[in-house]
């Protein structure tokens, strides 16, 4: 008996689940009192009032079985301990870098770097897009962190396969322009959150390499997400194929001097991060200042058995059976999405869809936050949490003045594995319904807010009632 193959149209997640966490329900007068009570910011919310929490995918997943077996048998010295150089070793196989500095998370490897490297007044920071704490970091320091995105990828509703590319030529002017001494380093974002989690083609990066090289500038790469930065390599750049996730990474490392990453995205750890590189004096200098706001360089804020769970984390997100349920899932959300007529960030990333609602919500105009109206609204509908990547985030300039994000969108960020198809359905049937409404979605204004990462903390309230 000869059969043939089946072509499955299911997704099927690549593991079993052997526990289960409760969530909770709650009705729409319910949500509406937390939301107020929260000052219409959700962050503020607590996590037992959320049905289906999509706040971020840092952090937020599952971990499987052989991390937590690895967490069991953890060495917790405080100096040198074997967890220490597992997690060293993992790291080095992947990327190839000398020196391998934990930190509690990327933001902390963020800090050390541009402590470092950034001189207040003086220094210029390109990148394709940086991400909140990353520009937070360089303004803090006092520096310019200057977005050099292609055009294509400010364009929500055009299709490219890299809309995470860095604009070479904009890089070259601008290096002329500022002068290579104001320019202590070229970050580059794997894959580029800001903008939609789009990737970045590996003749991109080498590009931005040759650029870096030629004027004697270190260039970093921005790693959170660099996994799946390699799976889209591997299924849109011709000549990739036929390679396998780790060979593409290490290729990408190989042509940069070092990264940050948190291992709460790609390291599908709950907690961690580190600072990588191949300068022997500036690991030096990186490791003194570790000690100082970290911890011992062989722990840096990490705990024996979080750097356990890391170094099993890395090597499981490159495993294609698991990148491939990741990247699928996400586009049948926003397949889902774009059946029904809702503008998103074409074509989906991989670790979330960016709903435009520039386009969805036209009557609200930018700094009345119409991105962070319909982030309000999903909750209020369904009891889903997302967040606001617009002007909320990032319209608060360094001198105090206010102007308009480049796009307003919400991001449905999706934890690594921890939700199945089933959840997936009903957040697309909150999305739709709520976009049938939209038209009586009203604007907000802050009423307090810092002035550093405001949108973590900040105070909002509807500007025509509640909503």
């Amino acid at each position: 008996m000869t059969l043939s193959p089946l072509d499955s149209k299911t997704i099927i997640e690549p593991f079993r689940i052997r526990s289960v966490e409760p969530i909770q329900f709650t009705d729409m007068e319910e949500r509406k009192r937390l939301l107020k009570e929260a000052r219409w910011n959700p962050f503020l919310l607590k996590a037992e009032d959320v049905l289906i929490d999509l706040l971020t995918d840092s952090g937020t997943g599952a971990m499987s079985s052989r991390q937590w077996s690895a967490m069991i048998e953890s060495d917790e010295s405080y100096a040198g301990s074997s967890s220490y150089y597992k997690f060293d070793s993992a790291v080095r196989d992947i990327t190839g870098f000398r020196h391998v500095i934990p930190t509690h998370q990327g933001r902390a490897a963020e800090n050390i770097l541009f402590s470092l490297m950034v001189s207040a007044g003086q220094s210029v920071i390109p990148n394709n897009t940086h991400f909140d704490t990353t520009r937070a970091h360089v303004e803090h320091k006092g520096g310019e962190a200057r977005d050099l995105l292609i055009a294509e990828g400010y364009r929500p509703q055009t299709d490219h396969p890299f809309k995470g590319n860095m604009d070479t030529d904009k890089l070259e002017s601008t290096i002329r322009d500022v002068g290579a001494d104001r320019i202590p380093v070229i970050m580059l974002t794997v894959t580029n959150n800001s903008g939609g989690g789009q990737p970045v083609s590996m003749a991109n990066i080498r590009e931005v390499s040759r650029i870096a090289r030629k004027y004697g500038i270190p260039f970093f790469l921005d790693a959170c997400r660099f996994a799946e930065n390699c799976w889209f390599i591997k299924t849109r750049e011709p000549g990739f194929e036929h390679s396998s996730p780790i060979e593409i990474a290490r290729e990408l490392f190989s042509y940069a001097d070092g990264c940050t990453m948190s291992a709460k995205k790609d390291g599908m750890s709950n907690i961690g991060g580190f600072l990588a590189l191949n300068d022997d004096d500036m690991a030096r200098q990186c490791r003194s200042l570790s000690i100082l706001t970290e911890g011992f360089p062989t722990y840096g804020g990490m705990a024996g058995y979080d750097m356990e769970a890391v170094a099993a984390g890395l090597h499981e997100a490159l495993d294609e059976g698991y990148l491939r349920y990741r990247i699928r899932s996400t586009a049948y959300l926003g397949e889902k999405l774009t059946d029904a007529g809702i503008a998103i960030i074409r074509p989906t990333g991989g670790h979330a869809v960016y709903i435009d609602a520039r386009e969805m919500l036209p009557h609200i105009p930018s700094l009345q936050y119409p991105a962070w109206s319909l982030t309000n609204a999903l909750y209020l509908t369904g009891g889903i949490r997302a967040v606001e990547i617009g002007s909320v985030m990032f319209g608060l300039q360094p001198d105090g003045t206010e102007r308009e994000a480049p796009m307003e969108l919400v991001r449905l960020a999706i934890p690594r594995r921890v939700y199945t198809q089933s959840h997936i359905d009903y957040l697309a049937e909150v999305v739709i319904h709520t976009y049938r409404q939209r038209e009586h979605l009203c604007g907000y204004r802050i009423t307090d807010a810092p002035s550093v990462l405001r949108h973590f903390s900040a105070e909002l309230e509807p500007l025509e009632g509640d909503q």
